[in-house]
């Protein structure tokens, strides 16, 4: 369902401009200039209303998070969302509106340790499959942007997207440190951020499926 346009979306969004990065984010520049300090880098893609990014960074505050939503309407609630929950955590949160595809542009080589993948669209006809984000071409590209050993943590709802990306992480040489079926149910839940999506999909009694995977 395609989202009802954000009534004075331009100007909302400039009134959180102290937590996006709406210029400069470049591969001459290090993304972690924009944090007042240097700390592990991690980057969700699809970040959605916020939930998970405003969470983490809250929970983890030795770490920098950088929350990329293509919608621009979807990136307004999670700036909103951040902004009114900015004192829960360092300033250690920033987001940028824009799309995977140009990930190579905007961070430098090896520079990122963490990518989250969280409830991607699955794309499920077969002539999609390369827009899915876990199709092995967005996967060398994230390699580009990933240190040597950097991970990448996918979470979807979706069985079909979630055994595609298996055998995708398998086409380039991945390791799959940890995998489940059912997250809600492993030992990685206690640790667990729930995106809104995650929230939704576990009322209905939807399993969670989840792997780590090693670059």
């Amino acid at each position: 369902m395609r989202m009802r346009r954000k009534k004075h979306g331009t100007e909302r969004i400039a009134a959180c401009a102290e937590i996006l990065i709406e210029n400069g984010l470049s591969k001459e520049v290090d993304p972690q200039s924009f944090f007042k300090e240097k700390r592990e880098l991690h980057l969700e893609i699809g970040c959605g209303k916020g939930d998970f990014a405003v969470g983490m960074a809250a929970k983890y505050p030795n770490a920098n998070f950088i929350a990329m939503e293509r919608v621009s309407d979807v990136a307004c609630l999670a700036l909103e969302k951040a902004m009114n929950a900015k004192g829960e955590r360092d300033d250690n949160l920033r987001f940028v509106i824009g799309d995977a595809r140009n990930l190579a542009d905007w961070f430098p080589p090896h520079s990122v340790d963490c990518i989250y993948l969280n409830f991607s669209d699955p794309w499920p006809k077969k002539g999609y499959a390369k827009r899915r984000l876990t199709h092995q071409d967005f996967l060398e590209l994230y390699r580009t942007v990933l240190k040597p050993g950097g991970v990448l943590k996918l979470k979807t709802d979706n069985e079909g997207l979630f055994d595609f990306s298996l055998e995708q992480f398998t086409l380039c040489s991945l390791k799959i440190e940890w995998q489940s079926r059912d997250l809600h149910r492993s030992e990685k839940n206690a640790d667990n951020i729930m995106t809104e999506y995650e929230r939704n999909f576990s009322q209905k009694g939807q399993v969670i499926y989840s792997a780590w995977v090693r670059f």
